[in-house]
């Protein structure tokens, strides 16, 4: 199959992709096929394969020969890390188009998706420099007859399910450093959004990469993800997305003892003191829960400010709130974009509606918009309540949508409570003029990344991953590197002397 990408989406005609298997493009063994809709227009626009359980099989035997047999196994870092630094240029080269298909797909805007596409690059160039510096220890002995060292070894075939609202940055988070490690590599998109990562994959091949080494199947989340979680061919499962799904993901993994990585859920605290700078957290607020249509697990969705600063920024943000353009994510001037599915648009009314019944007051949106322009998207309103106490549902359940619950405090010490009250631990951010406090509530929340004077900001350099039921693992930095390799430790004897058999050495 030609490994160029297709022209940028923009006609009316319905795309038909097919899996990546092996080094070949290939339907379903059943012949199946699902449907994409583009959330904007409401419209069928991709179809793609819809695996099963023997289509999972033959991706799994692929991933394994290649990395048992295959010349992927027998490279060295510097080898594997030249093919990175390839793949990186001609990402690079289709970023632009590749963004149009992942924006089309899953209807987030095309600034924000050609600004992650622009910068996926650097995860492979920082990895590639990885590559070859996947390195043991010696260890002083203690015993003076024995020289001992350690290996990092790949830990071999990665299984990895990504989500809808990022599919190829959350997937880079994982490939990236799998990859640089000698792994090899098996992935499900979501069945919402599988067209980005199947032109994605294409550029495999170009670079050079052995058949087999990266492998995509797509299809729903049972059967096709379940069967790769529960594969015994998958030496380690890396997941993204919701927490329930993360802890079946665990347990079907448990059957064979497959190591897991999981980057779950969020209910960020994103904390407001009375000295802060109200222009620069304002907007620092709107990025952390308007940005992407509030769809991403870091969303600053539990807004908490201090009692003297409350009124004024909830009018700030309540006035940005409705002047934010919804409309065609493909659009220069577009602010947010619809909703990615219907199912989750139905999502998301229904935690506005649990927010009203539950006595918050809502001060700014909350409805679909009724234009013409916008009826056919699944679109909604940017949301928020305030009157929100720390108990409510929508303080404390995942709701993934543009919805803000903001919450007063009065005292420091109330307030690091109640943002630790929660199951999730994967972000936080505080603002704040007082660099001595800032340090001081950083340091006390219990989460995994934690913004002063900022929000929603990553890097490929920098761990990220959460505490309690926001996962396990992190991605991203030379950290990422243990989630995919086995240490190995190697103990040579250097006496040639024999030894009591029955005493331990």
């Amino acid at each position: 199959m030609e490994t160029r990408l297709v022209e940028a989406p923009g006609s009316e005609e319905i795309r038909r992709y097919r899996m990546l298997v092996g080094g070949e493009w290939v339907d379903a063994l059943s012949g199946k096929t699902f449907e994409s809709t583009n959330p904007y227009t409401g419209k069928v626009w991709a179809t793609a394969p819809e695996a099963d359980e023997e289509d999972v099989d033959r991706a799994v035997r692929a991933a394994r020969e290649a990395f048992d047999e295959g010349p992927w196994g027998r490279m060295t870092g510097t080898e594997r890390a030249r093919l990175l630094r390839r793949f990186a240029e001609l990402l690079a080269e289709n970023a632009e188009d590749i963004a149009r298909v992942e924006s089309t797909d899953n209807g987030k805007l095309l600034r924000e998706m050609g600004g992650q596409l622009k910068s996926l690059p650097e995860w492979y160039y920082y990895f590639a420099g990885a590559a070859d510096k996947i390195q043991g220890e010696t260890i002083p002995s203690d015993k003076p007859n024995f020289f001992v060292y350690t290996r990092r070894e790949p830990i071999g075939v990665v299984g990895a399910i990504v989500p809808w609202n990022s599919p190829l940055l959350l997937l880079t988070f994982k490939l990236a450093p799998a990859l640089a490690a000698g792994c090899t590599f098996v992935v499900k998109p979501a069945e919402q959004t599988p067209a980005s990562i199947l032109e994605f994959a294409k550029l495999f091949e170009e670079a050079g990469f052995p058949p087999g080494v990266v492998n995509v199947v797509t299809g729903f989340g049972d059967p096709t993800g379940r069967a790769l979680v529960r594969h015994p061919g998958v030496d380690k499962v890396a997941f993204t997305g919701s927490t329930e799904t993360g802890k079946a993901v665990m347990k079907d993994a448990a059957d064979h003892l497959a190591k897991v990585s999981l980057e779950l859920g969020g209910k960020s605290p994103n904390i407001v003191f009375d000295d802060a700078d109200l222009e620069a957290t304002n907007n620092g607020v709107v990025s952390g829960i308007f940005a992407a249509t509030g769809q991403t697990c870091i969303a600053g969705s539990r807004l908490f400010v201090h009692g003297r600063a409350h009124d004024e920024l909830v009018e700030r943000l309540s006035e940005k709130a409705g002047t934010i353009r919804l409309g065609d994510p493909l659009e220069a001037e577009t602010e947010m974009g619809p909703v990615a599915f219907k199912e989750q648009l139905d999502k998301v009314q229904g935690y506005i509606q649990a927010g009203q019944d539950e006595g918050a007051e809502l001060v700014s949106g909350g409805k679909r918009p009724d234009t013409e322009a916008l009826r056919d998207g699944y679109f909604i309103e940017p949301t928020i309540f305030t009157g929100v106490d720390n108990g409510m549902r929508i303080a404390r359940e995942e709701i993934f949508g543009p919805v803000l619950s903001v919450i007063p405090f009065e005292d420091e010490d109330d307030l690091i409570w109640q943002a630790n009250d929660t199951d999730y631990g994967l972000a936080a951010g505080i603002w704040t003029r007082d660099i001595q406090k800032a340090h001081r509530v950083a340091h006390a929340l219990r989460a995994g990344t934690v913004w002063i004077n900022a929000y929603r900001t990553l890097s490929f350099n920098t761990p990220f991953g959460g505490y309690k039921m926001s996962g396990l693992g992190r991605e991203n930095g030379l950290e990422s590197i243990k989630e995919y390799t086995e240490v190995k430790s190697v103990w040579v004897e250097l006496s040639g002397q024999t030894r009591d058999p029955f005493t331990l050495g």
